[in-house]
């Protein structure tokens, strides 16, 4: 099953990298895109206070946000892969707060100070089966764009992210599983919660190293 839905996931990836954008500051109707929103209203307000927030003032500014816009326990099950099916309940537990932890602590570091930066999104949301997808762009100032899509999932309870394709196309979750396989392989759970922690804390001294 989890195969299966893995490559569900990747020929949509594929499939909507080759889409045209059609980028702007109209935002989207689509109920999709409210959630899309109001994650960039937070990342732009921590950049604009990014100095002095500082990272641990950012990182508690972004994770109501966060935790209200992402599909955090879904997320985790596809970067641990197969293995999630037999692990317990505490490491499912553990490995989500790991990765809640490390989400949050990566957007705190990298979005932390503001030059005129704006996020534009295309008013059209894609669909794809039963996810849906929300273009958007991150713009420098006097630089390119960044493309960003968002691939979203209704929870029965709104839509939430499950993912970020980066430069449009590069998924940020098979990145992270990627990465994460041979710690996984060689100490499960436990090795990869205090990887994922350890990474966090980096993060959050205001270091990068060891980030994928």
């Amino acid at each position: 099953m989890f195969a299966r839905v893995l490559a569900v996931l990747a020929f949509a990836f594929f499939a909507v990298a080759t889409m045209r954008f059609a980028l702007a500051d109209t935002p989207a109707s689509d109920p999709a895109a409210k959630p899309v929103e109001a994650f960039h209203a937070a990342l732009l307000d921590v950049m604009k206070r990014g100095r002095e927030l500082g990272i641990q003032g950012r990182y508690r500014a972004l994770q109501p946000t966060v935790e209200a816009t992402f599909n955090l326990p879904l997320m985790t099950q596809f970067v641990v892969g197969p293995t999630w099916s037999s692990m317990s309940d505490a490491d499912h537990n553990a490995l989500i707060e790991a990765f809640r932890r490390m989400t949050i602590a990566n957007y705190a570091s990298n979005f932390d100070s503001f030059n005129g930066q704006k996020f534009t999104m295309d008013a059209s949301v894609l669909q794809k089966g039963n996810d849906k997808f929300v273009q958007t762009a991150l713009v420098p100032n006097g630089d390119k764009p960044v493309l960003l899509i968002y691939r979203m999932r209704d929870t029965g309870n709104g839509w939430k992210i499950i993912d970020v394709l980066l430069e449009g196309f590069a998924s940020e979750l098979a990145t992270r599983r990627s990465d994460f396989s041979t710690t996984i392989a060689s100490g499960g759970a436990q090795a990869l919660v205090k990887k994922m922690n350890e990474l966090s804390d980096n993060l959050l001294s205001g270091s990068k190293k060891g980030m994928p």
